[in-house]
């Protein structure tokens, strides 16, 4: 049946044997039952064209040429559109001899089409570009290539996402995002990076953070990105530079040998020191990186270099490490300009000249932390 208003898509379909849990089918749709059975995005299914930046203009270029091409005559089209289904697909194989050949089982598979509001029982995993172009072209009856896993979990379908996409990267901005939902077994590398983007996650949804709610990323919506003031890339970049380093505040915290992580630890540190942060410089605070640069990458890793000076001085774990934290940064306060005049021992650089470079980061962290301690040192 096809997707004009019948109840579900039934197609021949192989069913390779990888994995029983998790089924894998390949078969063919056309580019109608496509979209009748997927969506695009699980963060803005209003307007799948959001996600990973599908409004660049050398995106768009991208996905009109592939239009362009479907549009036109000779048209092959041979690689498969990965999506994930939930378990409401059936596949039942054939009978007779020949039907399985030990890799792979004929049948046919049933998807269910949604009714009265129901989600859509897939997900696009890869292809993205290549499903948006087939709704924008006039052969939505082209036959297109699907390679299909069943899995209800969001957990594994991010993780497919990420893995998948991994040769072709994805803004970096967007596999933060994903990770803290990814709780199977990561590559090394993601692994590595899967501390700092869950408590970029935590702290931007946990109410008592200081950062609730002004995180933002490739996935936040319009309205969280106009809300938002730090883009979450600092963040992690903040976290990930005292993770890493034996001279960080948060380095103690994390066992290399197990590869555990006092979660807790790492987050009662944060909130105690950039809630100091936030009420030394209140009028700072909050704002768009255009108009602080406290908010901006650049304040966010000096400050937070800072802070593993700062906090080496302060219990994460005291009622009272907030009020020490603040009495520390006012040590500093005098010669921060975050959103007015100039850096007098930086050339005179103006406030809003502070650029995310590593020049202007080394210059920026090395005066805070040469001032901190020269007055710490001085016994004011």
């Amino acid at each position: 049946m096809g997707a004009g208003g019948k109840q579900r898509v039934r197609r021949r379909a192989l069913s390779v044997h990888q994995n029983e849990k998790h089924p894998l089918y390949l078969f063919s749709i056309t580019g109608d039952e496509l979209l009748a059975i997927a969506d695009i995005s699980r963060n803005s299914p209003d307007d799948p064209a959001k996600l990973l930046g599908y409004q660049r203009p050398e995106v768009k270029r991208h996905v009109q040429d592939i239009v362009e091409y479907l549009n036109g005559d000779n048209v092959i089209f041979p690689n498969s559109i990965v999506l994930a289904l939930s378990s409401a697909a059936r596949f039942t194989s054939s009978r007779g001899p020949g039907v399985d050949d030990g890799l792979a089982a004929a049948g046919v598979l049933e998807i269910p089409l949604p009714v009265g509001g129901q989600p859509k029982p897939g997900w696009v995993v890869a292809g993205h570009r290549r499903v948006l172009a087939i709704s924008k072209c006039g052969r939505r009856d082209f036959p297109i290539p699907i390679s299909a896993f069943v899995a209800d979990e969001v957990e594994l379908q991010r993780d497919q996402f990420q893995r998948v996409n991994n040769t072709h990267p994805l803004p970096q901005g967007l596999i933060t995002e994903l990770l803290p939902e990814v709780s199977i077994n990561l590559s090394p590398r993601l692994a590595a990076r899967y501390v700092p983007a869950a408590i970029r996650d935590w702290l931007n949804r946990t109410p008592t953070s200081p950062f609730f709610g002004l995180i933002r990323g490739p996935a936040s919506n319009s309205t969280a990105k106009s809300t938002a003031g730090v883009a979450d890339t600092a963040i992690v970049k903040m976290i990930e530079d005292s993770l890493s380093s034996p001279s960080g505040c948060l380095f103690t915290f994390r066992n290399i040998a197990s590869g555990e992580t006092d979660m807790d630890g790492i987050c009662a540190v944060l909130v105690a020191y950039w809630t100091a942060v936030q009420k030394v410089f209140p009028d700072a605070w909050g704002k768009s990186p255009e108009k602080s640069r406290l908010m901006h990458g650049a304040g966010i890793r000096a400050m937070g270099r800072l802070m593993d000076r700062v906090m080496s001085w302060v219990n994460c774990r005291d009622p009272q490490a907030t009020e020490y934290a603040q009495r520390e940064l006012l040590h500093v306060a005098p010669v921060c300009r975050w959103t007015e005049g100039v850096w007098d021992e930086l050339d005179d650089l103006a406030w809003n000249e502070v650029q995310n470079t590593s020049r202007h980061l080394r210059l920026l962290s090395n005066y805070l932390i040469r001032y901190y301690l020269k007055v710490k040192g001085m016994g004011q």
